[in-house]
């Protein structure tokens, strides 16, 4: 997830810009409130065309499109649960519960201070009772989760995340709190998926939202936790240009062959969002 700017703002072509290192990207009416900073040194702000109150730290790790156009990528059905890993203040699960009415949620986030502020932003939108905020990280997700997992033994029917790409090793951001959303584990999305497999129902799914650049070691790593049905779908900054981004998405034990969707381009060539970007990203609507 990424800082909050101007919606016409175009990602720059450096891949490192997935993990935080862009100039802010606005997803959907995400504008900045001056008067929103809070003691808790928090920004004010919108998602889905204002019809998510949403608010997040103005220093350290930042909000972008990635949550938004990962939640719309999610297969969630009215009854269903969903985890997300990594959840941060809530924009993924925030933009899935109003698109789907009828879903429960669990965030798993790592930082206690943020966990809170998504907690917050869970009540504050009316969410509080159909999704839970959770302090853990992966690879070792708390087994107390299980007792609130509406699923069949303790699992769910969908799981999603935008995972930290950076190495272990890395130098990192300054900000403590950047530097933890940033940095993957030590073995990377290996044990992400893997972690992640054991908590989703046979014929559940698992949405990710990557950096092009890994999408073989993603689609292996799905393939060796028994995911199927692989489905890409490149977002593409604009037309002619390469996608950086992907939404990639795979079936416990799913049988289906691999599929490459058209993708979704992003902005326009004059500038501003595509029509089928602003479906999603102001009305809602699913990329499924």
């Amino acid at each position: 997830m990424h800082d909050p700017a101007r919606p016409d703002h175009q990602p720059s072509d450096s891949p490192n810009h997935m993990s935080g290192g862009t100039v802010p990207v606005n997803p959907a009416t995400l504008k900045a409130d001056a008067a929103g900073v809070t003691s808790h040194e928090t920004m004010a702000g919108y998602l889905l065309d204002k019809r998510v109150r949403y608010r997040q730290f103005i220093q350290g790790y930042r909000t972008g499109i990635e949550p938004v156009l990962m939640a719309a990528f999610v297969p969630a059905q009215p009854g269903q649960s969903v985890l997300e890993a990594g959840c941060g203040a809530g924009a993924g699960l925030l933009c899935l519960a109003t698109r789907c009415s009828g879903i429960t949620g669990v965030g798993l986030e790592a930082d206690h201070a943020t966990a809170s502020l998504a907690r917050e932003n869970m009540q504050e939108n009316n969410l509080a009772e159909r999704v839970t905020i959770v302090t853990g990280s992966l690879p070792d997700i708390p087994a107390s989760l299980r007792q609130i997992t509406p699923g069949a033994n303790g699992r769910f029917h969908h799981a999603m995340a935008n995972p930290p790409w950076h190495p272990a090793n890395h130098t990192g951001a300054e900000d403590a709190r950047r530097r933890l959303a940033m940095t993957m584990p030590e073995n990377g999305w290996i044990d992400w998926i893997s972690a992640l497999s054991r908590w989703i129902l046979p014929g559940g799914s698992l949405t990710l939202a990557l950096p092009a650049a890994v999408i073989d070691i993603a689609c292996e790593a799905l393939r060796q936790s028994g995911f199927g049905s692989l489905v890409l779908c490149p977002l593409w900054p604009k037309q002619e240009r390469q996608a950086k981004i992907v939404l990639l998405r795979g079936v416990w034990g799913g049988k289906g062959v691999f599929r490459l969707m058209p993708g979704l381009t992003l902005h326009r060539a004059e500038g501003g969002y595509t029509p089928e970007s602003d479906a999603i990203l102001r009305d809602g609507i699913a990329l499924i």
